[in-house]
């Protein structure tokens, strides 16, 4: 199988040098008006996952009832405040992700990783589908030692499941949430704003490689 230089992570020496400040987005959410900030509101928490290409995935979270608000960016490179050409390059370090902020009270952390399984193939390495690269990895990316311990037991579960129906080792990253960075204005919210856009994931593209249910 053909590999390129994307599919290695960089180290923090190799990295681009990026920018002090943060590069143009949307100021709201397409769909809900809601300011597109990092700000969290009052009884709600934060999750981050990574699965390929961040249209789709951000349209798989935005479309669950108990999820406040979503926005898409990079996350567990080196870079600061990178551009989208910048991560495509591969020398950035940086993962497409989806910040999802909830409200625990309507639906559960567990119900969103859930979601995150069942809604990619975990076991692809460095790419998903025909995306190739660091940036298309599969992570999740924590704030609490609760998040880690749900995320790790949930990886387990999943990866028994998988290796009983003939499938390789699971290759997601669970790390503590580093910094985010916005991606830019026409990504956010990018399958709302294009109803036919490419979408790697949710039925169109790469699928849950077995209906798993917790």
């Amino acid at each position: 199988m053909f590999h390129s230089a994307k599919d290695t992570m960089i180290t923090k020496e190799q990295a681009l040098p990026g920018r002090d400040t943060q590069i143009p987005t949307a100021d709201v959410h397409f769909l809900s008006n809601r300011p597109l900030d990092l700000s969290v509101p009052e009884g709600m928490e934060v999750a981050i996952f990574g699965m390929g290409c961040f249209w789709g995935v951000e349209r798989l979270f935005y479309q669950l009832d108990g999820v406040y608000l979503t926005m898409v960016g990079y996350l567990g490179g080196f870079t600061p405040n990178p551009t989208y050409e910048e991560v495509c390059t591969g020398k950035t370090g940086h993962n497409e992700v989806v910040r999802v902020v909830f409200d625990p009270a309507k639906i559960s952390y567990d119900t969103l990783l859930q979601h995150f399984w069942e809604g990619h193939d975990p076991t692809q390495g460095m790419r998903q589908g025909n995306d190739r690269g660091t940036q298309y990895r599969s992570g999740i990316y924590t704030f609490s030692d609760a998040q880690t311990e749900a995320a790790e037991a949930s990886r387990a579960l999943y990866a028994h499941r998988l290796r009983r129906a003939g499938y390789g080792a699971v290759t997601t990253e669970i790390e503590p949430a580093g910094p985010f960075y916005f991606a830019e204005d026409y990504h956010q919210q990018y399958l709302a704003k294009n109803p036919t856009g490419y979408c790697g994931i949710g039925g169109t593209g790469v699928t849950c490689p077995i209906g798993l249910a917790v």
